[in-house]
C-alpha cells in the first residue's frame, strides 16, 4: 500500500500536466500614464466634506443618510453575505471531523457475509464512528479559493464605501437643488413684492387721470409672470423635500423637519485645480473593479488546479455491533487512518470549460475596470471644466444682471415722471428677471459642479481605512 500511493501521485501529476488548458488573458488594465494622470496628486478631501458648505441643517440631513439609508443597508448585507463566504473557505481549509451514529433493527440474510445463528435471525445492528478529515492542498487550490473569497469580501467593502460615496454626493447635490429653489422663491418674492407696489402706482395713477386701462394690464402682466415664478419654484422645492427624506430614509414625517438653508453657494469646497495623478486610488469604485480583478485571477488559479490530484488524510475512530449490548463493549472497537487522492480523468471536457470561464471571468473584470476608469477620468474632468465654465459664464452674467437693473430702474423714473409708457416696461422688467434667475441657476450650477467635483475624486475615500482582512494575498 505504502509503494502505491506515490505511483497514483506521479501518474496524476504526469495526467495533470497533459490536461491542463492554456487558455491566455486576452484583455489588459489601462495604466494611469494611458489616461493623461502624470500631474501631482493633490490634497485628500476631508471624510465630512460637505461640512465646507456651513450648514447645520444639511450635516443633520446627512447623518440621518448615512445611518437609515436603505441604499447602504443593501450594501452592507452584501458585505456580510460576503464575509460568510470568506468564512466557510476559510473553514474548509482546516480539518474537518463529523459523527455519524446509527442504530436499526435488521433481519440478517442466512446465504450473505453472516453465518447462522445471526444469519437469519433479526437483530439489532448499529455504529458510531468520528471521521476526520484533512485536505492537504499541496497545490494551493483551496488557498486560491480563499485568495478569491477574501478579494471579493474587499470588493464588496468597497462598494458599501462607492455607496456610501454616491448617497453623500446625492444629498449634497439635493440639497444645492433645494437652494437653488428658495434662492429663486426669494428672487420671486422680491419681484412680486415690486410688482405689487407698481400695480398700485398705476391704479393711483389712473384714478389722477394720468394713466390708462393699457398701463394696468402692462403692470397685471408684470405680476403675474412674477407669481409664475414663484409657484414653479415652490413647487420644484416640495419635490426636494420628498427627495430628501427618501435619501434620509424617512418618509412623510420628514418633510417637515426641512426648513430654510443657509448654504451659501459659493461656499469653498475642497476640490483640486487639476486632475490629481493619485485619481484612480481615490476612487472606492476603481479600488473595488481593482479588487475584482485580483478576486477572478485567484479563481482562475482554483479553475486551473481542479486538474491536479486533490489529497486527504482520512482517519476514523468507532464502534460497530450486532446486538444493542455487544455496541458498547471495547471488542466492537474500530479505528483506522488513511489517505486520499482523487484526479479527474475523463469529464467531457467540464474542468476545460470551467477553466475557460474562468479566464473570461478576468477578462471581464479587467474590461469593467477600464471601464470603471475611463469613466472616472471623464467624471472628474467634466466638474472640472462646468466649474471654470460656470465661473466665467457667471462674471458675465452678473454683469449683465447689474445692467439690466439699472436700465429697469432708469425706465421706471421715466414712467413716474410720465416721459414713457408702462407697457415700455414689460420687456425690460421681463428680462431683468430672467437674467436674475439665470445668475442664481449659475451660481447653483457651479456649486453642484464642485459637489461632483469632490465625488469624482473620490471624496474623502482613503484605501489605507479599509480593514486588514480586505487586503488581497
Amino acid at each position: 500500500m505504502h509503494k502505491v500511493f506515490p505511483i497514483a501521485l506521479g501518474a496524476s501529476l504526469a495526467l495533470a500536466a497533459c490536461a491542463a488548458p492554456d487558455n491566455r488573458v486576452a484583455v489588459t488594465a489601462l495604466a494611469p500614464e494611458a489616461l493623461g494622470l502624470t500631474g501631482a496628486p493633490a490634497p485628500l478631501a476631508p471624510g465630512d466634506w460637505w461640512r465646507a458648505l456651513g450648514d447645520p441643517q444639511l450635516d443633520r440631513i446627512m447623518s440621518d443618510a448615512l445611518s437609515s439609508s436603505p441604499r447602504l443597508e443593501a450594501a452592507l448585507a452584501r458585505v456580510r453575505e460576503a464575509q460568510a463566504l470568506l468564512s466557510a473557505r476559510q473553514g474548509e481549509a482546516g480539518p474537518q471531523v463529523t459523527l455519524d451514529a446509527n442504530e436499526q433493527r435488521t433481519r440478517l440474510s442466512e446465504r450473505y457475509i453472516i453465518p447462522p445463528p445471526y444469519g437469519g435471525s433479526t437483530q439489532w445492528q448499529g455504529q458510531a464512528q468520528v471521521n476526520l478529515g484533512w485536505n492537504l492542498d499541496f497545490f494551493g487550490r483551496q488557498a486560491d479559493a480563499i485568495t478569491a473569497a477574501r478579494d471579493s469580501t474587499r470588493a464588496t467593502q468597497l462598494d458599501h464605501e462607492a455607496a456610501r460615496l454616491a448617497l453623500t454626493g446625492a444629498v449634497a447635490q439635493t440639497y444645492v437643488e433645494l437652494v437653488r429653489a428658495e434662492h429663486l422663491v426669494t428672487l420671486g418674492d422680491a419681484t412680486v413684492a415690486q410688482r405689487e407696489r407698481s400695480l398700485g402706482l398705476v391704479d393711483a395713477r389712473i384714478r389722477a387721470k394720468l394713466a390708462s386701462q393699457l398701463d394696468a394690464r402692462a403692470a397685471q402682466t408684470l405680476l403675474a409672470q412674477a407669481r409664475q415664478s414663484v409657484l414653479q419654484a415652490q413647487a420644484r422645492r416640495t419635490l426636494l423635500v420628498h427627495a430628501l427624506a427618501e435619501l434620509a430614509g424617512h418618509g412623510a414625517d420628514y418633510y417637515a423637519g426641512i426648513g430654510p438653508t443657509r448654504v451659501a453657494l459659493d461656499s469653498a469646497l475642497p476640490i483640486p485645480k487639476t486632475l490629481p495623478a493619485d485619481l484612480l486610488s481615490r476612487r472606492p469604485d476603481i479600488a473595488g473593479a481593482q479588487a475584482r480583478i485580483e478576486a477572478a485571477a485567484a479563481g482562475r488559479s482554483v479553475a486551473r488546479k481542479a486538474f491536479y490530484p486533490n489529497i486527504n488524510l482520512t482517519a476514523l475512530v468507532g464502534v460497530q455491533a450486532l446486538g444493542l449490548g455487544n455496541l458498547f463493549s471495547t471488542a466492537a472497537a474500530t479505528y483506522g487512518p488513511g489517505a486520499a487522492i482523487h484526479l479527474p480523468i475523463f469529464d467531457g471536457g467540464k474542468l476545460k470549460a470551467d477553466h475557460a470561464a474562468a479566464t473570461a471571468q478576468l477578462d471581464g473584470a479587467i474590461a469593467a475596470y477600464n471601464v470603471a476608469v475611463t469613466g472616472a477620468v471623464r467624471e472628474a474632468a467634466d466638474a472640472l471644466a462646468r466649474i471654470a465654465a460656470a465661473r466665467d459664464e457667471l462674471t458675465q452674467q452678473r454683469a449683465a444682471t447689474q445692467g439690466l437693473a439699472d436700465v429697469t430702474r432708469l425706465n421706471r423714473v421715466r414712467v413716474e415722471s410720465g416721459l414713457q409708457s408702462r407697457l415700455d416696461l414689460i420687456g425690460p422688467d421681463l428680462q431683468l428677471l430672467q437674467s436674475q434667475q439665470a445668475q442664481v441657476n449659475l451660481e447653483a450650477d457651479a456649486a453642484l459642479a464642485a459637489v461632483q467635483l469632490v465625488v469624482a475624486t473620490g471624496g474623502g475615500f482613503a484605501p489605507d481605512i479599509m480593514p486588514a482582512e480586505g487586503n488581497s494575498q
